[in-house]
């Protein structure tokens, strides 16, 4: 497959990964830390596991349809973790992590 089947998929990976990174710096600056502990972790992997999805769809990799897979599992993960919490950024984020994981659903196909 050419990248540009892929480009929708990695554009939500990228802001996946994006919703992620200022979700868990937003959740480091609550007045309790703690009990955002699990959605910061989740927050993490997520970014990590979306940027990489992303790097192996650019470039075409044999590889990119199985990672998509589970790069959608750790999406709905992370969201429902974000999903539990009412402040904005958790919202955004959980809502980010269900966009991509519907389009890598969608690209692994």
């Amino acid at each position: 497959m050419e990248t540009l089947d892929f480009q929708s998929c990695i554009d939500a990976c990228n802001a996946c990964a994006n919703a992620c990174d200022h979700c868990a710096a937003s959740c480091l600056k609550e007045e309790d830390v703690k009990m955002m502990a699990r959605c910061i972790a989740t927050d993490m992997d997520c970014a990590q596991v979306c940027r990489l999805a992303a790097s192996l769809m650019a470039r075409g990799s044999e590889h990119a349809a199985a990672f998509c897979r589970l790069c959608a599992e750790v999406c709905r993960n992370c969201g429902d973790e974000c999903g539990k919490h009412q402040m904005d950024h958790c919202q955004q984020c959980a809502a980010a992590c269900k966009r991509c994981a519907e389009a890598c659903e969608k690209m692994a196909a």
